[in-house]
């Protein structure tokens, strides 16, 4: 191995035609947008400089921003992040991309994938989940009599390497948590799989996680100092067209009636007599935990009551102070109870650590009850909402998330760190600003950028056919024709199609109508929504080739179905997010409050990029080739409709008229 001192950053020794990758690469392929994005990362880290460069499908941007994170990771001695949304994309990188870059490469580097504390089990906490047995679980449980033995022969002791799913009750009695760990004191820290992960990281160069743990890390350190990841001195941003998303999630709130009466039954299931406090011998808190649930109940009563006072009217939107704030006294009440008891117990007690989980837990859930109820009345820059699914068992969601995530990112993310790299096939709405949308949605001022068009020949492996006769998809009679038109278009690929939808509504109506024909031709039809959950859907997909697959919000994006089992994407209507959504109609109303054009500012630009993702689901690899089919004729009759077909590749385009 040649010592890193002598090494200097050159891209055409590294990715050119005859360079160490295409050396060890059998079917390797030079591609010019790879060199040219590698380039302009090394560019951005040298001048301290942000990044948002848009690569194309094909392009090759996982090694073109690896080899860069690797160079300047060996160069500073330092900890490169690379942040993804997807498994997908993390296992790609770990168990693919980084191990042949360590074969070819001249510099011996470390990388290693970060996941949440959460993600793996607790021996001692398994242990005391195993003695409590059926006091703790409602009877026996056959789940914890599985991961005995599988944690006999794990390696890393993670969620995702255990041969079947355990239910929610279980994986939380055993999963490592921070605030309920003993640290070098436990007995079992010496094997602990969550500190043996931990360490693995401090001796990397190169952290690949994922955005949300991201988000929870750099939090984290701008509170206290202390984050879950080691200190990184670079990040790499993957699929960051989800960075808004994942921050309006990360940053609001997200509470649920039924998580509560969930937490509480944990502490004492009146009903089964069973739960913690029966497991520690504190029965006399029980009652409490009872007056806690009434309390509940009656706070989410008022809630559902307030919601249908307000009849057809009902946005899902709320003002402070709408109903009494019965709970969080409540949730106070029984959370400094549960601190005195478990302060008079044993320092190294189980029960103590278990006893201040809850205490936790439930000072998380009082600060999120008091905040939804009583914030300002003024504008606090968030949005606050119900989320409400009636029926015999009622469920309620308190809801908030910011307006504009761009000065928390600022804050934690931008400003103390000189380079971020953000990168993904979908960044740019097209045109000489088409950065301009995302940034200003993510709150980045000052950039660079460099947007590469795919490797791919899309005039020779697409063929777009728009349907420009349709009726317009708010019209009654869209449904049905359109309907028609994608068994047309079905029957043309044999199945082997994704159609795309806005909402599960249209999906079932589209569903209800071809389940039958489709049946008739001898094709699987696969909705998302239905009991199958959505990495089950597309393995059966994947492997019936004469299968369709119909799918809304998250088979958008983020899903790498090559060859041909997909050779045809169906987009039913242009991908506009639903204006009359809290979130949305709340970003709305602050552009008009600014004196702007909330169209053409956020739900066109927003759409398009979506639009991209949608499109970009087809082609995946050189050999691919197959149709794309838009039913919605706006695309042709509207004004707006040129920017969406200008946003993807050149393709052959045909308008179907009649």
């Amino acid at each position: 191995m040649i010592s890193f001192e002598t090494q200097v950053f050159d891209v055409d020794h590294i990715l050119g035609p005859d360079g160490l990758v295409a050396s060890g690469m059998r079917d390797y392929e030079h591609r010019p947008g790879q060199v040219a994005m590698s380039q302009a990362i090394m560019r951005s880290f040298e001048t301290s400089r942000h990044l948002l460069a848009e690569a194309g499908t094909g392009t090759g941007k996982s090694f073109a921003y690896l080899t860069c994170a690797i160079f300047k990771a060996i160069e500073n001695n330092c900890r490169v992040l690379v942040s993804t949304h997807t498994i997908n994309l993390q296992e790609q990188l770990i168990n693919k991309d980084l191990p042949f870059l360590a074969k070819v490469l001249p510099w011996e580097f470390n990388a290693n994938i970060a996941k949440g504390r959460s993600n793996y089990i607790c021996l001692r906490r398994f242990k005391f989940a195993k003695d409590a047995g059926a006091t703790l679980f409602d009877g026996e449980n056959s789940e914890m009599q599985l991961l005995a033995k599988w944690v006999k022969t794990t390696d890393d002791g993670s969620l995702s390497s255990i041969p079947f799913v355990p239910s929610p009750k279980t994986w939380e009695a055993v999963q490592s948590e921070h605030g309920n760990c003993k640290g070098r004191k436990c007995p079992s820290f010496r094997e602990c799989f969550y500190m043996k992960a931990r360490r693995s990281l401090e001796t990397s160069n190169i952290i690949v996680a994922n955005h949300a743990l991201l988000f929870s890390d750099l939090v984290l350190k701008k509170q206290n100092g202390m984050g879950i990841i080691p200190d990184y001195a670079y990040i790499i941003v993957d699929e960051a067209h989800n960075i808004e998303q994942v921050a309006e999630q990360h940053i609001g709130i997200n509470l649920s009636s039924s998580r509560i009466a969930y937490t509480l039954n944990g502490l004492f299931n009146s009903g089964k007599n069973t739960g913690l406090l029966k497991i520690t011998g504190q029965s006399e808190l029980c009652p409490l935990v009872d007056d806690c649930r009434k309390s509940s109940e009656l706070f989410f009563q008022s809630a559902e009551d307030w919601i249908k006072q307000q009849g057809q009217s009902f946005s899902g939107r709320c003002p402070a102070n709408f109903i009494e704030d019965t709970l969080s006294p409540a949730l106070r009440a029984l959370r400094i109870k549960l601190n005195s008891q478990a302060g008079k117990l044993d320092e190294e007690d189980d029960n103590r650590f278990e006893l201040g989980r809850y205490v936790e837990i439930l000072k998380d859930y009082e600060d999120a009850v008091s905040s939804f109820i009583k914030r300002p009345a003024e504008d606090d820059g968030f949005i606050y909402w119900l989320e409400y699914k009636a029926g015999r068992f009622a469920r309620i969601n308190l809801r908030s998330a910011p307006l504009e995530v761009g000065p928390h990112l600022q804050d934690f993310l931008y400003k103390p760190f000189p380079s971020i790299i953000a990168t993904s096939a979908t960044l740019s709405c097209g045109g000489e600003k088409g950065f301009d949308y995302l940034a200003g949605r993510i709150g980045l001022n000052d950039y660079d950028s460099i947007q590469l068009d795919s490797h791919f020949d899309y005039k020779n492996q697409v063929k777009v056919y728009i349907e420009t006769a349709l009726p317009e998809p708010n019209s009654f009679e869209f449904t049905k024709a359109a309907a028609d038109k994608t068994l047309q278009y079905i029957k043309m690929t044999q199945g082997r199609a994704f159609v795309l939808f806005t909402s599960y509504r249209m999906l079932d109506e589209f569903a209800d109508k071809l389940r039958g024909p489709l049946e008739d031709m001898g094709i699987q039809l696969l909705c998302q929504g239905s009991s199958i959950d959505r990495t089950t859907l597309l393995k059966e997909f994947v492997n019936d080739t004469q299968s369709v697959l119909f799918g809304t919000e998250s088979f958008w994006q983020g899903v790498d179905v090559p060859g041909e089992s997909l050779s045809n994407v169906i987009i039913v209507k242009l991908p506009f997010a639903v204006p009359s959504r809290p979130l949305i109609q709340g970003k709305i109303e602050q552009i008009r409050k600014k004196g702007g054009n909330p169209f053409n500012e956020f739900q066109l630009p927003s759409a398009i990029i979506k639009f991209k993702q949608g499109f970009g689901r087809l082609i995946r690899k050189k050999s691919d080739k197959g149709i794309v089919a838009i039913l919605d004729s706006r695309i042709i009759t509207k004004y707006y409709g040129r920017l969406f077909l200008k946003a993807i590749p050149e393709c052959t385009v045909e308008q179907i008229r009649s």
